[in-house]
């Protein structure tokens, strides 16, 4: 196994089980409304791309055939999807959530009322840990030459799928950042309106 093998395993499993670990142990002073937003990011996520990149569902590559043998034993493709699902959920959602409250000094109106600096930083969260996980975690498994299936929110496939740059020899590919530029304003709209009820 080699160190960047190491280092991948031990992101994908953190950042997809401690935001669970933080959820429990603080879920007493966290807002009503977290777990669901929890939950349903997590099956937002997983049905609309995780489940359909793993397992290349249509005119795709299985995760397994577009990675290494040690993380395909470490990451099996069965769990992969459930990881990078509640990764999504919980380090990337409820920690852009958490970024928007801070950056607006605690104020829960964020959550109540549409803020446009509020989400502006909730969408550069997501946008940027989307393009760090493709250019310095995933490289290998996205780079080009190795397709991803159509999905639900990525629905240009791999049909339409330009490289926006590449970086010391890491592309970054248009498909794999369409679900973070369409998801932020669904779960930010979703929060308020729940906060409505």
């Amino acid at each position: 196994m080699s160190f960047e093998e190491l280092r991948l395993i031990i992101v994908v499993y953190t950042s997809a089980l401690l935001p669970i670990y933080i959820v429990l142990k603080h879920k007493d002073s966290l807002p009503s409304w977290v777990p669901t937003v929890y939950i349903g990011a997590f099956i937002v996520c997983a049905l609309g791309w995780e489940l359909w990149f793993t397992y290349g569902w249509v005119d795709g590559d299985s995760v397994d055939i577009r990675r290494s043998a040690v993380l395909n034993q470490w990451l099996p493709k069965h769990i992969n999807w459930t990881l990078n699902s509640l990764a999504d959920a919980g380090t990337v959602t409820l920690g852009g959530l958490w970024l928007m409250w801070r950056h607006a000094k605690k104020d829960f109106n964020i959550f109540i009322k549409w803020s446009w600096s509020a989400f502006l930083v909730f969408m550069i969260w997501c946008i940027g840990l989307n393009i760090l996980v493709e250019m310095f975690l995933y490289h290998d498994q996205l780079s080009v030459g190795k397709d991803l299936s159509w999905a639900p929110l990525s629905p240009l496939g791999p049909y339409i799928n330009p490289l926006l740059f590449e970086f010391n020899g890491r592309s970054l590919m248009l498909q794999n950042q369409i679900p973070w530029l369409l998801l932020p304003a669904l779960i930010y709209k979703s929060i308020i309106l729940l906060n409505k009820k």
